[in-house]
């Protein structure tokens, strides 16, 4: 395929050579942020007939996105191996002098960010008995809020954004019926909703997703009338005596003693790769490195009768035969399911990028091991639907993992319970040096069936590494896998990832095996990852980044992928976002809101055909450029106007009063 050739403005090729901590572009590429913005706001205009924004101007006059700050800020600064501050920005000549930086790179998040509701785009919504269409009269009847008008619904209605509707092709029939942003793909001369049968049983009987919330559970939850049996008796024995047995030795658990720093909060994660569990914490965790494992007490036998000298916790029930007494006869640790995923590649878990559509792009490149977003014990405990939202997991995901967060041992306890008898396995960690975190640890455990792993950083503060001293009791205690980010906490991404560390933290660990993360971008560096010692390695930045990062690894190969074969995938992606949130009004916006944070990673890429030496690393910033077409620079944009055009593409017009901010601050670029 011949590739689009565009004019270089004038004085690009007059750029220098490459700065440090700058990636290093072929110099016939190289522009200036005047021209690269005046270059796709002139395209702008001929494309949509309509007049050429300034680079820096806010679309807050055209209601667009009114929450953007009007001008770029300063570039990310780099603390060099030499001790210096390094400004990334790239000036003109003669500006840098005249203007000097005015603040600091931002950090953090975006926290008090403008933010509007999808379900608020529509100002008429239809009732759902009709969207259903549901046999019997809405409940409410004529206190029901909703139109049950379909006429007068349609004429207030958006415009649809397309002849096809993704849930009708791939399933036969779009349950969002007139309300569907695409319901002209499906619907009959009197608005009736069309079905294709045969597509239909195909489907019939098979799970897209599961780790659901039901609505019998969901009320029991929020009755509390839900029986904790395993973690009230491990409670009781905390409470009363402050110990737990582990076999024939007892162990001392404090239940008085110093608690988690003022403003410190504990997190833990539980994790299900499909049948058996996987634990991991997220990379944004207050991370203070321990995680123990033990199970229930060895007096309490395969048999069900206990040992000499001891007392039985709970009725048990023999069983003969062939029958299985797992459901009612705790296993001990060395009977647990042994976690194997050596040398697979991991997605760590991510944060608002996460998600479901996501994965299974990252699925679809090759990953092994996924994981979805950080949900909060209480909130599950309470039968709160958006919390368990975050569990659901696709069919594809067969090595899957769910994130939990929680600081109190009642509740950690409880929720890993819940979550073990009405999901698939389980696992914990939790991160802080307390008397606390045993106490929750132990109790999660006493709880639940499966392997433990844990993912740890190097330590809290910049110079005081952690990690080596810890992983010896890990695996001491039975820890199954470990996982290592090559950070501290207070660290962040100001410099790279330790890998000499990671290497080091391999040797003390093993035989445990030990997973590694950490600025991986390309198949070269999962190499250099690998040859550290480590059992795997595990992905975060690269993936959003450039998702087709598990498929380079895999095959050894850079992949010079086209601006086309990307749109595709941003289109599967929108395809999976309609799947998942639906394809009416809400669905399309909440799809379009992830679809430009992930936009928000995705501009850092740098085409490999660019580049005047491979590969690119993951904390070089990408100059200004031109592609290889208008596309390709489209895509260079870190202009949140350019994202919301892109998602344009994908998802027609944005709504009236539409805004949109990066959740992460260093992303808020324009």
């Amino acid at each position: 395929m011949a590739e689009e050739t565009l004019a270089l403005p004038d004085g690009a090729a007059d750029i220098g050579p490459s700065e440090r901590g700058v990636a290093p572009i072929k110099p016939q590429y190289l522009t200036t942020k005047e021209q690269f913005h005046k270059f796709l706001g002139t395209r702008r205009k001929s494309t949509k007939d309509q007049a050429v924004e300034e680079p820096d101007s806010d679309r807050a006059e055209t209601g667009s996105s009114a929450c953007c700050d009007s001008s770029e800020p300063g570039a990310k600064r780099l603390k060099l191996d030499d001790g210096k501050v390094e400004g990334l920005e790239r000036q003109p000549s003669g500006v840098g002098e005249e203007e000097p930086q005015q603040k600091k790179k931002s950090r953090g998040q975006n926290k008090s960010r403008p933010h509007m509701k999808p379900t608020r785009y529509d100002d008429n919504r239809l009732c759902p008995s009709l969207v259903q269409e549901s046999a019997e009269k809405c409940f409410f009847g004529e206190r029901c809020r909703f139109l049950h008008d379909v006429d007068t619904y349609l004429a207030s209605k958006p415009p649809d954004l397309g002849d096809k509707c993704v849930l009708f092709e791939t399933f036969g029939k779009c349950i969002y019926g007139v309300t569907c942003r695409f319901a002209r793909a499906h619907l009959g001369p009197q608005h009736q909703n069309l079905v294709k049968e045969e597509l239909m049983k195909q489907w019939e009987g098979q799970r897209l997703t599961s780790n659901g919330l039901s609505k019998d559970l969901q009320h029991q939850l929020r009755k509390k009338k839900v029986q904790f049996d395993h973690s009230e008796e491990y409670l009781k024995q905390l409470s009363k005596s402050g110990r737990v047995g582990t076999g024939k030795a007892q162990t001392s658990i404090p239940t008085t003693g110093p608690e988690a720093p003022k403003g410190e909060q504990l997190e833990a994660s539980i994790d299900f790769p499909g049948h058996m569990a996987q634990n991991s914490a997220s990379d944004d965790a207050h991370e203070s490195l321990e995680s123990l494992e033990s199970g229930l007490p060895l007096s309490e036998t395969v048999s069900g009768i206990p040992e000499q000298g001891t007392t039985p916790q709970r009725n048990v029930v023999c069983s003969s035969g062939h029958l299985t007494d797992e459901d009612l006869i705790k296993l001990r640790p060395c009977e647990k399911k042994r976690l194997n995923i050596q040398n697979k590649l991991y997605l760590a878990p991510l944060t608002t990028c996460g998600n479901l559509p996501f994965r299974r792009i990252c699925k679809r490149f090759g990953a092994d091991v996924t994981c979805g977003e950080m949900a909060v014990c209480t909130n599950l405990l309470q039968g709160q639907s958006s919390e368990w939202a975050l569990l659901k997991r696709h069919h594809t995901e067969d090595l899957f993992g769910v994130q939990l967060e929680g600081a109190f041992p009642d509740t950690m306890t409880k929720c890993a319970e819940l979550l073990n008898r009405t999901v698939e396995g389980g696992g914990c960690a939790l991160m802080n040096r307390s008397n606390k975190f045993e106490q929750i640890v132990r109790g999660m455990n006493q709880v639940l069936d499966v392997p433990l792993t844990v993912k740890i950083r190097t330590g809290v503060q910049e110079k005081v590494n952690l990690a080596h001293r810890l992983l010896p009791d890990l695996r001491e205690w039975g820890v199954a896998l470990a996982t290592l980010h090559g950070r501290s906490r207070e660290q962040r991404y100001t410099k790279g990832a330790d890998w000499q560390y990671i290497q080091h933290c391999a040797d003390v660990a093993s035989p445990m095996p030990l997973f590694g993360n950490g600025d991986i971008l390309s198949y070269e560096d999962a190499n250099r990852a690998l040859q550290t010692g480590v059992s795997g390695i595990m992905i975060a930045r690269g993936a959003l980044i450039k998702p087709w990062l598990f498929t380079e690894i895999k095959e050894q190969r850079h992949w010079d992928i086209s601006s086309g074969e990307r749109l595709d995938i941003l289109r599967d992606f929108t395809n999976y976002g309609l799947e998942h949130w639906g394809s009416d009004t809400q669905g399309v916006e909440k799809t379009r809101k992830f679809l430009l944070e992930w936009l928000s990673f995705l501009c850092r890429y740098i085409p490999v055909g660019l580049l005047e030496h491979l590969p690119q690393k993951i904390n070089e910033r990408p100059p200004y450029y031109l592609g290889r077409d208008h596309l390709e620079t489209l895509m260079a944009s870190q202009n949140v106007d350019d994202w919301i055009s892109i998602s344009e593409m994908l998802l027609g017009p944005v709504p009236p009063a539409f805004t949109f901010l990066p959740k992460h601050k260093a992303n808020s670029y324009r």
